[in-house]
């Protein structure tokens, strides 16, 4: 268990600012010659390696964990889109909106650096308005983050069970996103399936971050799909083609004899700028999604309820390795990320020689080579947080 036994652990936490757009989030505390740490780190690495076991610098993470940026895909907007998912007049409305909200959840990370990953049984919990979500680290090798979220008012739940796997190929790193996730919105009975590009951190012949491969969107009941290709960034590629995406939203026409699909929309546009659909039965367009709108102005999460917060709580955990890095104190950072690391360790040989496996406080597990990583919340709703977005 984690050890940390003050009464109000909640005064100890550090909350960053949520990731927005452009490189202004880290140009306060990111440390000089970025590309020469990494080359250095990466120097002894061979091709194919699970970057996964090795332990990176604090000079090249963020204040914050992994964890903490899963909370941030969902409650971290300007605009809402689940609730627009949620009461869209007709269902090729809700979906378009489920197809909105997909591509908020590609957020832009600077070159260079990465969130710490999260030690096992860490959890984040935060709530913004009706919306609470909670994310727990439910397994630490292999890295599996659980997600659940509820909103009673809009009758949404989301769930999810990521399991990332980068992999270093000479050139770049490859971060393979495992998982499916599930927004359901209740009082529609619909359920929207959906799994996340790949996120690619590329080294030569220029540096670069950049969401890569293909989606799929899916709703059973209304039998709408859409299939979405997010591009790469060629070295010779227009500004305007840099973070691309491209697809098609499907209906399905049934007969007694067949089952085949109709392409109703097409969809265009850059996914840290503006995404378009195109009407194919009269070439009307209408921008479905606008980053800048959804990402201005965001607002750290504060402590309301200092005594509510666990130990495990992400800001707490990484509490003083956060504020090395945000004071640019990097062997005071270091030194507060090996103890944990460490400490972690050690519970898990204490785990090993007892014969003890762990087993997660909110979700209940399970795996199989068929469907990956499943985790199931424990309770039907995630109660208030103790940590709330402001909204106002």
């Amino acid at each position: 268990m984690l050890q940390i036994t003050e009464e109000n652990v909640g005064d100890r936490a550090v909350l960053t600012a949520p990731i927005a757009l452009g490189d202004e989030y880290d140009s306060e505390y990111r440390a000089p010659n970025m590309l020469q740490v990494i080359l250095s780190l990466l120097k002894n690495v061979r091709p194919g390696a699970d970057l996964t076991r090795i332990p990176v610098p604090p000079l090249l993470n963020l204040p914050k964990s992994h964890l903490q940026l899963y909370g941030e895909t969902v409650y971290s907007t300007n605009v809402d889109l689940l609730s627009k998912v949620a009461n869209g007049e007709t269902s090729v409305d809700r979906f378009i909106a489920a197809v909105a909200w997909s591509i908020s959840t590609t957020r832009h990370l600077s070159f260079g650096i990465s969130p710490y990953n999260p030690i096992l049984g860490e959890t984040h919990h935060v709530s913004k308005g009706s919306l609470n979500v909670l994310v727990e680290q439910v397994s630490h090798h292999p890295p599996v983050s659980a997600l659940y979220a509820t909103d009673e008012k809009d009758n949404i739940q989301l769930l999810w069970c990521h399991n990332h796997v980068p992999k270093f190929t000479g050139t770049k790193v490859d971060v393979e996103v495992r998982g499916e996730r599930e927004l359901k919105i209740l009082n529609k009975k619909e359920t929207y399936i959906m799994n996340t590009p790949n996120l690619v951190f590329r080294i030569l012949p220029f540096p670069g971050v950049e969401w890569q491969g293909n989606v799929s969107i899916r709703c059973q009941e209304t039998g709408l799909k859409a299939d979405i290709c997010y591009k790469g960034t060629s070295f010779l590629s227009r500004k305007d083609k840099n973070r691309s995406l491209v697809g098609k939203i499907f209906r399905s026409s049934s007969s007694s004899s067949s089952s085949s699909f109709e392409a109703i929309y097409e969809i265009s546009g850059n996914w840290d700028r503006t995404v378009a659909i195109k009407d194919t039965r009269n070439g009307e367009v209408k921008v479905i999604y606008n980053a800048k709108q959804a990402f201005s102005g965001l607002k750290t999460p504060v402590v309301k309820l200092p005594k509510e917060v666990v130990a495990s709580e992400s800001g707490v955990v990484w509490a003083e390795v956060n504020k090395g890095i945000l004071k640019k104190q990097w062997d005071k950072a270091k030194e507060a990320k090996s103890s944990i690391e460490e400490r972690q360790r050690e519970l898990e040989r204490e785990r090993v020689s007892k014969g003890e496996t762990w087993i997660p406080k909110h979700f209940k597990v399970s795996y199989n080579k068929e469907n990956g990583w499943q985790a199931l919340p424990c309770h039907k709703l995630v109660p208030p947080a103790p940590i709330v977005v402001p909204t106002s």
